[in-house]
């Protein structure tokens, strides 16, 4: 079954983020991304999803580790 874009656009914000910051731990930055596309997934424009998703993720993520 295809996965949707939604679900792609998550996958993919989450992989960057684990590429970024390999100290963390894989389920952390899964949930907040998750967390992250939770509170957007209304949005009406949808070109800007993977970056707000992205920004707003960081955000959650512990504040000494992405500095």
């Amino acid at each position: 079954m295809a996965e949707t874009e939604d679900a792609l656009t998550i996958r993919a914000v989450a992989e960057r983020l684990m590429k970024a910051h390999p100290q963390l731990d894989a389920g952390l930055v899964r949930s907040s991304v998750q967390t992250a596309y939770e509170e957007l997934r209304y949005a009406r424009v949808r070109a800007y999803l993977p970056v707000l998703m992205e920004r707003r993720a960081q955000d959650l993520l512990p504040s000494e580790v992405t500095e």
